[in-house]
């Protein structure tokens, strides 16, 4: 991790906004030949997570990630079992950039979590999620970001197959320096199907344009299956090393 973590710090040169693990996704992808790197971390009475996501820009439009989550499940009896659920694997394609005090931007997200890995975390079956995603702009410097959801889940396991929507509304209130307040109120998580309304609050701190740190609580509303209070953390990380290595190959070559 400390290595991942140097090799960020030296090629990032982007301002980084990370929307995990606040669940409420923004119309916004990394960018043409950018990469990006999100871990976060989840607890709560049943689960530790730890959550780690890799994306790149091949495109001004599309956004490729690949995912996987791994941790600690806590069984009624105080039991752990170490458990791991890989890959999850999502496209972001951009419809509209969103600009400040002007229209939303709006973008279309598709992915899946496949059934590979061990334990709780893993899968059962097959399954798959889509849902577009809005984002407000208002101040020069967004100041204050408005994002909205609304998608499905649809899982088809050996044992039943279920749809369900799944909708989230957020925001992010720029205060002192780079310190951020955000919440936001959402249905169903489009990466763990089956949960139901729950609320998410906390802070985003944007450290400089290297490092940008986010702490959460939460705790479910209501639904079949309620999720308990979690406490929740990540950083996000972008890097233009592989647009500077474009740029260095193409000049090799003139």
């Amino acid at each position: 991790m400390r290595y991942i973590l140097a090799v960020f710090f030296c090629f990032c040169q982007y301002t980084c906004y990370a929307v995990r693990p606040f669940i409420t996704d923004d119309a916004r992808i990394v960018g043409w030949r950018l990469a990006q790197y999100e871990t976060w971390l989840r607890f709560d009475k049943h689960a530790w997570q730890h959550w780690n996501m890799a994306a790149y820009g091949p495109s001004k439009k599309l956004e490729l990630a690949l995912g996987f989550v791994h941790g600690v499940q806590i069984h009624t009896n105080d039991e752990k079992d170490y458990s791991y659920a890989i890959p999850l694997v999502q496209a972001k394609y951009l419809i509209k950039e969103y600009t400040p005090n002007k229209l939303p931007g709006i973008a279309v997200v598709a992915g899946s979590f496949l059934p590979g890995g061990n334990g709780s975390f893993k899968a059962p079956g097959y399954g798959g999620f889509a849902y577009v995603a809005i984002t407000q702009c208002f101040g020069k410097t967004e100041n204050v970001l408005i994002h909205a959801n609304v998608g499905a889940n649809h899982v088809k396991y050996p044992t039943f197959e279920h749809n369900v929507v799944t909708w989230g509304i957020g925001t992010q209130i720029k205060t002192i320096g780079g310190l951020h307040l955000i919440g936001e109120v959402f249905s169903g998580d489009p990466y763990v199907p089956g949960s139901g309304m729950s609320f998410q609050t906390g802070f985003r701190h944007i450290v400089n344009n290297y490092v940008q740190l986010d702490l959460t609580i939460g705790q479910g509303l209501s639904g079949t299956h309620i999720l308990p209070l979690w406490y929740g953390g990540g950083v996000r990380l972008v890097t233009d090393y592989f647009e500077k290595r474009k740029s260095r190959n193409h000049h090799k070559h003139l």
